[in-house]
């Protein structure tokens, strides 16, 4: 049976790492978790070499004494160094600036990331192995509720009001689409009158809303680095018809039209469009909805995504 020391944050039931684990353990690989940054190099030593691979998912701004001893012995015995970050670095000026030199990029042997970029960028600068991974969904919550929320209404969106201090687009969004359905929509997230909504919750919403709409963290929607937000497959698995931006590279792995619908990012005139075709188009809308799941439960869950890393790994 294949060991992972897996190092990051445990400490919620949501975060990424959870659902990575469990994945894991879904494939049958014996799972060692380690909290950061609380558990110290020591023990993060002693279990990773005793591993067949050692995964950090480094949380912004938490930092690990001595990791670099960690790192280094593990590069020693020829124990893999490996992470799947979901998050974007070279389009947020101050976080590349950062982290470009930073050890952590520099000393993992795997870096499996969402953007196409950065991975050619490793390759081209560092040690590092970068390979182009998209996000995924946790496969035990990617079902289609037959429950209705109490939150559900003809247009939602889930997320925080405020986002990045670099992508206006997140407020603007919310603020037209407010304006345009009024009563019609119902915001979820911070900055609104409806907390956070995770797990079963979350599926009930999506699964009894007619539209749900997207958005990515994207400065300029033509990146060439297939960047988008995970977003996109946890809305579809969780059983959501989904309104999102077009992004690049986004069509090679779901189908406009087919698995879910895209319109112009920035262009609230096409969204509208988008938006009011949908809602009074059910069965069209249901099709798309369902198929959407499908191919997201078949092709985008976490299981699926940490098979793929073994198999290029060899762990």
């Amino acid at each position: 049976m294949t060991r992972v020391a897996f190092y990051g944050n445990h400490a919620v039931s949501y975060s990424s790492e959870t659902h990575h684990c469990a994945s894991l353990e879904e494939l049958g690989v014996e799972v060692v978790r380690l909290q950061e940054p609380k558990t110290p190099w020591r023990v993060i030593l002693s279990e990773a070499i005793k591993s067949d691979m050692f995964v950090w998912i480094k949380t912004h701004g938490w930092e690990t004494p001595r990791i670099d001893r960690v790192l280094a012995e593990l590069k020693r015995k020829g124990i893999p160094v490996v992470s799947y970050h979901l998050d974007a670095y070279r389009q947020i000026p101050d976080r590349w600036k950062r982290y470009q030199n930073d050890p952590y990029m520099r000393s993992l042997d795997y870096f499996f990331t969402v953007d196409q970029l950065l991975a050619d960028w490793l390759n081209e600068n560092t040690t590092t192995r970068g390979h182009y991974l998209p996000p995924g969904v946790f496969g035990q919550e990617c079902y289609i509720s037959d429950r209705s929320s109490p939150l559900a209404n003809d247009v939602v969106f889930c997320g925080s009001y405020g986002y990045h201090s670099i992508y206006p687009m997140r407020p603007q969004l919310v603020d037209w689409l407010k304006a345009t359905y009024q009563d019609r929509f119902t915001h979820v997230g911070g900055g609104s009158k409806h907390p956070v909504v995770r797990g079963d919750d979350l599926n009930r919403l999506y699964a009894s809303s007619k539209v749900v709409v997207g958005d990515s963290f994207i400065c300029d929607p033509n990146y060439q680095g297939k960047y988008w937000s995970d977003r996109v497959p946890e809305s579809l698995g969780r059983g959501a018809f989904l309104a999102h931006p077009w992004v690049y590279g986004l069509d090679e792995q779901f189908t406009p039209g087919e698995h879910l619908a895209t319109y112009r990012w920035g262009d609230f005139t096409d969204l509208k469009r988008v938006i009011d075709h949908y809602l009074v188009n059910d069965g069209e809308r249901e099709r798309i909805r369902r198929a959407g799941h499908d191919h997201a439960k078949a092709t985008a869950t976490y299981k699926v995504r940490w098979q793929h890393i073994l198999d290029v790994v060899g762990a």
